[in-house]
């Protein structure tokens, strides 16, 4: 059988390569209809460093989920 969290974390790259691809679609926009957007995955990426005890920043958190720093990404893509 495979591993659980090899198949979780491939499903997580896809997950951020399709948002990647969705730039237009915005933040407000995912929280309206799905109830979380890149931020809340930004936080839920700390919270699971922090419980594998790790220390990660919010500002890098959320680069890993832009693919960019925050600012660029806001600077360019949001409307």
């Amino acid at each position: 059988m495979s591993d659980p969290e090899k198949i979780e974390a491939a499903a997580f790259r896809r997950l951020l390569a399709h948002l990647d691809s969705r730039k237009d679609v915005q933040n407000i926009e995912l929280m309206e209809l799905a109830g979380f957007c890149r931020n809340c995955l930004a936080k839920w990426y700390m919270a699971a460093a922090e419980e594998q005890g790790e220390t990660i920043d919010y500002d890098s958190a959320r680069q890993r989920i832009y693919g960019m720093p925050y600012e660029e990404w806001k600077a360019k893509y949001q409307k």
